[in-house]
Formats: C-alpha cells, sequence, structure tokens
C-alpha cells in the first residue's frame, strides 16, 4: 500500500482540528507530490475534504469488469485513497501514513457513471488512523462498504 503524506519540513508537524476546515488545498498540495498515481489513473478526483470527512469521486467507465460492471478492486482502491489521504491530513507535515489492513464488502454492481466515496474517521490516533468508507452510486445506493487501516511514520528523508 503506498504511503501518502508530505515531505518533512521545517514546520512543526500539526493534527487537523477543526471539522469544518476546508482541507482541499492540503488534499490538492498531497496529490501533486506525484502525479503518476493509481488514484490519477483511475480518474479519483476530490470533492470535499474536512476533519470529518473526505469525498472523492470516480468513473465506472475504464474501471470495469470484462462483464462490464464495476471492478471491486476498483471500488477498493478508491477507499484506499480516500482513508490514506484522510489520515495524511490528520498527521499533519513530517509524516507519512501507508495502509496496513483493507476489507471490503460489495452490495451492489455499478454500470454506468461516477460512483461517490466518502470517507469518515473511525478512529484518528498518533500511530494508526482507521476509517469507515462507503461508495455509492448516482442513486445513492451503497455498492461498497470498505473499512481501512493506516500506520503513521516519520517521513523518511529526502534523496
Amino acid at each position: 500500500m503506498a504511503p501518502y503524506g508530505q515531505p518533512p519540513t521545517a514546520e512543526k508537524a500539526t493534527t487537523v482540528s477543526s471539522t469544518s476546515e476546508n482541507l482541499m488545498p492540503r488534499v490538492d498540495e498531497i496529490m501533486k507530490l506525484n502525479e503518476d498515481t493509481l488514484a490519477h489513473r483511475m480518474g479519483i478526483e476530490f470533492t470535499e475534504a474536512s476533519a470529518a470527512r473526505i469525498v472523492a469521486t470516480m468513473p465506472v467507465e475504464g474501471n470495469t469488469q470484462p462483464y462490464g460492471l464495476l471492478h471491486g478492486g476498483a471500488s477498493v482502491v478508491l477507499a484506499e485513497t480516500l482513508g490514506s489521504i484522510g489520515s495524511a491530513l490528520h498527521v499533519g507535515p513530517g509524516r507519512i501514513v501507508v495502509g496496513t489492513d483493507i476489507n471490503a464488502t460489495h452490495h451492489r454492481a455499478a454500470r454506468k457513471g461516477l460512483v461517490t466515496g466518502v470517507a469518515t474517521p473511525i478512529s484518528l490516533g498518533n500511530t494508526l488512523c482507521s476509517w469507515e468508507i462507503v461508495v455509492s452510486d448516482e442513486d445513492g445506493k451503497r455498492i461498497c462498504t470498505s473499512r481501512i487501516t493506516c500506520l503513521v511514520r516519520e517521513a523518511p528523508p529526502r534523496a
């Protein structure tokens, strides 16, 4: 599971405390660290970010299995991306997060349009962060429920 976070800076690491603060600029900053990621290739776009929840969409088209249904692994990629970014926002600069555990239950198929993932924190600590992610279709029907746990680490020195 790929690490997410910011490279170390002289700035003191802080956690996000306000549940209503708009964190989209931080999401954009994190995603620009590497623009050749799986999230970019799958068309994942963030639409909302706060300490209370992270929201992103992903197209079904291009992320299907041979029968034309959204691939279950695509839902898991969306879930891991949301939970990892949410964890990175929580831990702040100078630290990174890596996924250590993820699971998913697929409830129904999506055949077209966009799916939306909404991640809400279960537990945000100094060592571990856990999130629940609900992926829904354009009609608001739940297609997948996922949970991810991320390990928090100090960012390695840049080469």
